[in-house]
């Protein structure tokens, strides 16, 4: 799944996350797709593990909901002890299928932070509320998709594995979809996508052998962000909650402090050595 825009939360959330140790303090963590859905509830238990943030958003309907999560962040938690007076989280609109613009991204990061970005999240992502078969699907919303979902994981892979700390404690994590197991008619385009992100995870997760820089990939099944509801009736949402094992979606407040998603982020970031599905 891909980040869709969340409700607002008030800024307690964050503190009532927080753990009672922060291994993530004074690292600095990149989250695309940050302004909504899973990509907020990914900022929010990074900033409850201590890590410094770059909240990045794409265009003007996602900017206020950017920016809430940051002054939530920095309004709620206290500053890096090494910088006590220095924001911790930062909003940086850009579109990520852009090379140039994902480079800015990275040189944002550096430069409020004043150190190399440790930690990659890719979470950002569309799809097509249209839900087409692939005879159906036009040339164009193909283009889109991929050039966000496919293009941009590349992207941000390629400028994390050049650019993020080696040694030790360096992480890039994308997010794909239970779609590409469950190879549901109508989303042939978005899981083609998805496949190809896996795919090419699994691939730079040897590349990065001997830097200290960890690749992982998380494949969340139907999580009740707006990108998951755009473009579904009632009918179509309940026959995808009676297949889901729990008989429910996922639900974002719950994964950063407790739900299942959180406790394998958690782990992929403090401890993984290899790639995951």
């Amino acid at each position: 799944m891909g980040a869709g825009e969340g409700e607002s939360s008030s800024s307690s959330s964050v503190a009532h996350a927080a753990p009672l140790t922060r291994p993530l303090e004074g690292r600095v963590a990149i989250v695309t797709g940050a302004s909504g859905g899973i990509g907020r509830a990914i900022a929010l238990h990074l900033a409850s593990l201590g890590a410094n943030l770059v909240l990045n958003y794409v265009g003007i309907s996602t900017q206020p909901q950017a920016h809430l999560l940051a002054h939530d962040i920095n309004s709620s938690s206290s500053p890096s002890s090494s910088h006590p007076r220095r924001a911790r989280a930062i909003p940086v609109e850009a579109d990520i299928s852009d090379p140039a613009q994902v480079k800015c991204l990275f040189d944002q990061a550096e430069q409020a932070f004043g150190a190399q970005p440790h930690i990659l999240v890719n979470s950002a992502g569309v799809s097509d509320p249209k839900y087409p078969t692939i005879a159906n699907t036009t040339v164009d919303d193909f283009d889109r998709i991929f050039s966000v979902n496919a293009r941009g994981a590349f992207l941000c892979c390629r400028e994390a594995a050049n650019r993020l700390k080696r040694g030790g404690g360096g992480r890039i994590i994308l997010i794909s979809s239970s779609q590409v197991g469950g190879l549901k008619p109508g989303y042939g385009a978005y899981t083609a996508s998805k496949a190809a992100v896996e795919t090419m995870v699994m691939i730079l997760a040897k590349e990065l052998k001997g830097t200290g820089i960890t690749a992982n990939c998380v494949a969340p099944g139907p999580i009740a962000t707006d990108m998951f509801f755009a473009g579904k009736g009632e009918e179509q949402v309940n026959k995808v909650i009676e297949l889901c094992p729990l008989g429910r979606l996922g639900s974002w407040p719950l994964m950063p402090a407790s739900g299942l998603m959180g406790r394998q982020f958690a782990l992929m970031v403090a401890m993984s050595d290899h790639y995951c599905l």
